[in-house]
């Protein structure tokens, strides 16, 4: 068996937490392979609104196995709280839930750095959640990081060790701070995250595959917020590609299958960074009232603009897209005209392709097309859809040169509609 990938391909927020809510049933686990709680999924369905920030969206979906793989970074304090509030509206998790002992502790101090490195930087800040997860990713990297294993053995003075040594650079940045009640929060977290069955991941999830079993790996954020790939230094701390679902769950590459790339029909970011596509006007803030584009985590306003397809095509590069699933389409459906950005200006040259830097001198070149001014969200068929919605996502499909799968035309589970479904 191989596993299947699902990611986002823009600056995340594409809406992937619904598509892994409505393909769970196909596969046997679902495993998130890096990120933490900066990244919220939504998920809609009977009536009922859920955010997940570190438990993988297969959660709600009967008896599937859920792994958060070891290249997540795991706060003890709010994954109790969110685990809480699951088994509240009665998702049973503690036999559905296995945690990988290799993820990383983020620690209350690294909340505390996150905010000091912050508020140091200033005008040039990143425009992180604060979550601490790149402290936590920096100390992975650097060797000093504490494991979920850890908690298994002598954990109370490897934790004072980690403490005293971030305490030191808080003390060198002259940052005034408080962890009680953090710390106290934290430690409720650690005896919580013992109840929970905490495994050899890498193990679990081949044996799994050697066993037949189907696995569905689910990605955080986006692609162009990658580490490596994305508009760095506005990036997250992760590989959010492909490739990472390999180093973020001890899969070899030949593991692979089908890679679910996810996009919304138009474009959005949150935070500081560059955006070619950005639109500063009354659509921009049109699309964002329509799209209840505001942070599920943070709850900040994403900045909105026309889809960005010199992007998207290197996006489709980097993780070996073999389908597209388009996200949010219904939000355009009231829109006399719909833009697409083919190619960027850069210094006076139009290129098809996406450069080293962004931040500067990056004007977007626009097809535009006929907006298809029908309402879609109460469609259950592509033999529905608008001649002109039909020609938008030819007109995708062709740009691309990957087909568009699944469409979404609302944020229920129920609003899905698959394309070239064979009889």
């Amino acid at each position: 068996m191989k596993v299947d990938v699902l990611l986002g391909l823009q600056w995340g927020d594409e809406g992937k937490g619904k598509v892994v809510d409505v393909l769970t049933p196909r596969y046997d686990v679902v495993a998130r392979f890096q990120g933490g709680p900066n990244a919220g999924h939504t998920l809609e369905f009977e009536g009922q609104k859920y955010v997940l920030r570190s438990i993988p969206s297969g959660i709600f979906q009967g008896d599937k196995v859920n792994i958060i793989g070891n290249g997540v970074v795991l706060d003890p304090a709010l994954f109790k709280a969110e685990a809480e509030a699951l088994e509240a509206s009665g998702h049973p998790l503690k036999e559905r839930l296995h945690i990988s002992k290799k993820a990383h502790l983020i620690l209350p101090t690294h909340r505390i750095l996150d905010a000091a490195y912050e508020a140091a930087k200033g005008a040039s800040k990143v425009g992180t959640t604060g979550k601490g997860i790149g402290p936590t990713y920096t100390d992975k990297i650097s060797r000093n990081g504490l494991r979920v294993g850890d908690i298994l053995n002598n954990f109370e003075a490897k934790y004072a060790a980690a403490k005293a040594r971030h305490e030191q650079i808080l003390n060198s940045l002259n940052y005034e701070y408080d962890i009680t009640e953090l710390e106290k929060q934290w430690m409720e977290g650690i005896e919580y995250l013992r109840q929970f069955n905490l495994v050899d991941s890498e193990h679990e999830i081949n044996n799994l595959l050697k066993e037949g079993k189907s696995v569905l790996c689910e990605g955080a954020q986006g692609t162009m917020l990658d580490v490596d790939f994305g508009s760095y230094p506005f990036v997250t701390s992760s590989n959010t590609i492909c490739a990472g679902a390999c180093t973020g769950l001890g899969l070899g590459p030949n593991k692979i299958g089908e890679v679910y790339g996810i996009m919304k029909a138009y474009c959005t970011r949150v935070g500081s960074g560059p955006f070619p596509t950005e639109l500063f006007d009354e659509t921009g803030k049109k699309i964002r009232d329509l799209g209840h584009e505001y942070g599920a985590v943070t709850g900040r306003e994403r900045r909105c603009g026309w889809v960005d397809l010199v992007a998207l095509r290197y996006s489709i590069m980097i993780n070996g897209v073999t389908q597209l699933i388009l996200m949010k389409s219904d939000v355009l459906d009231g829109f006399e005209t719909i833009k697409a950005c083919v190619a960027y200006k850069v210094n006076g040259e139009e290129i098809d392709y996406f450069p080293y830097d962004i931040n500067e001198g990056v004007e977007p070149v626009y097809v535009e097309m006929p907006g298809w001014k029908t309402d879609m969200t109460k469609m259950t068929s592509e033999d529905e859809f608008p001649e002109e919605f039909n020609a938008y996502i030819s007109f995708l499909e062709e740009q691309l040169g990957t087909p568009i799968k699944i469409v979404s035309v609302g944020p229920d589970r129920a609003q899905t509609i698959e394309r070239y479904t064979e009889e």
